[in-house]
């Protein structure tokens, strides 16, 4: 992959985005590359490491070669080159929210009175609530590495942990969610719109927001419809409301718990998710399929967007992924994957639920552009788990409610 394609996209500018100074900016910068180096000049590495000297040395003490990632874990660990590379992995998460946070402390009063301005002249709800009980799978630690984790609140009414994650995450992603870091949501609302032509949601409810990222292209790929976005933290839906309402949409953000949504029987035409589930536990995982089945009309769709299970790839990529439970406090993130979601599915009441790919929105537009021509081929790549944008599409859990 070349340096032209990792930096397809400088992050859009709206009312409420931090704006960095000239050295805020290089800080940034320096992160963002760093977070590439990590990718493509130490992660390729590692599988020859694992060939030509961990998985030896593995077999020459068991008597057997690694069977699992637990094993490839084992003999991995033990190797200088694979410590470089964990720890420079972890110091370049660290680094990306740090240097975002000068600019947001630098920018904060002027970030709530915008977000205050723009909030008032939604017309869509936002609803937050100082006694909400926000599950300890989200408050017991800074979930990847971000400074107070997604529900932190440094004071009553304030959007900086907001602020923080918009700019964090595009850091985080090297700019491969777009100008809106919304791939996500574009991506799942182009794979609906080729597989169902015909669907037409009305109301459509966007589990996990937090800032709205993904939720926003459910509104601009339907516009007529009433569009929802719940999460657990407060700040991220403040944030996601003036940020909504900045880019010229009206859409509701509520706090709300994924596991029991307080929303009436059969509500919605379309409930979807964007990296939701590996931030919940095993047992909210169940719920929160049973309360999509419950919230949704009949013949209404329920959509899970995340990154592939664990059986639907080899050891050595499951142990890649699996350094985000190790180094970059993801707990449930391997857990996730080990569960059978087809089978939670058809629990919660689903009859036919399927896993598919929907190739990222990004990439696609690259593709189209002169400049970007070898895009083309990087959309049809095979998964390679530990890049960002592995495969150049991203896994869709699809079920649909009987009529």
């Amino acid at each position: 992959m070349s340096v032209g394609m990792v930096n397809i996209f400088q992050q859009a500018e709206h009312p409420v985005l931090p704006r960095p100074t000239h050295d805020e900016r290089a800080r940034q910068e320096f992160a963002k590359a760093m977070k590439g180096f990590v990718q493509q000049g130490l992660l390729p590495g590692l599988g020859p490491v694992l060939a030509g000297r961990a998985a030896r040395a593995f077999e020459r003490a068991e008597g057997r070669p690694p069977a699992d990632r637990h094993d490839i874990r084992r003999a991995m660990v033990r190797d200088l080159y694979f410590q470089h590379y964990a720890a420079a992995n972890r110091i370049a998460q660290e680094l990306l929210w740090d240097s975002v946070i000068d600019t947001i402390e630098r920018e904060l009063p002027l970030l709530n009175t915008r977000a205050a301005e723009l909030s008032a002249r939604s017309r869509a709800p936002l609803e937050t609530d100082p006694d909400f009980p926000t599950p300890r799978y989200v408050t017991a630690l800074d979930i990847h590495c971000m400074p107070g984790g997604y529900a932190g609140e440094v004071a009553p009414g304030d959007i900086s942990t907001g602020a923080l994650y918009d700019r964090g995450v595009y850091l985080y992603a090297m700019g491969y969610m777009g100008p809106l870091n919304d791939d996500m949501g574009r991506s799942v609302v182009n794979w609906l719109r080729r597989r169902h032509p015909d669907f037409a949601p009305r109301r459509i409810l966007d589990m996990g927001c937090t800032v709205g990222h993904s939720t926003l292209p459910y509104k601009e790929g339907f516009p007529e419809a009433e569009v929802i976005g719940i999460d657990v933290a407060a700040p991220q839906l403040r944030y996601a409301h003036a940020r909504a309402a900045g880019l010229g949409l009206d859409v509701g953000f509520l706090q709300r718990n994924a596991e029991a949504t307080g929303f009436p029987d059969a509500h919605f035409d379309l409930v979807v998710s964007h990296i939701l589930l590996h931030e919940t536990s095993g047992r909210a995982m169940p719920a929160i399929f049973r309360e999509c089945f419950r919230i949704l009309k009949p013949g209404g769709i329920m959509i899970h967007a995340d990154l592939p299970p664990f059986d639907r790839m080899d050891p050595f990529a499951q142990f890649i992924l699996d350094n985000e439970t190790w180094y970059n406090n993801e707990p449930f993130w391997g857990a996730m994957r080990e569960l059978d979601q087809i089978a939670l599915a058809r629990d919660a009441g689903f009859p036919e639920p399927r896993f598919d790919t929907a190739p990222m929105a990004v990439m696609e537009f690259a593709a189209q552009s002169a400049d970007y021509a070898e895009a083309s081929a990087l959309v049809e790549r095979e998964f390679t788990a530990g890049e960002y944008a592995p495969g150049g599409g991203w896994e869709v859990l699809f079920a649909r409610k009987p009529e």
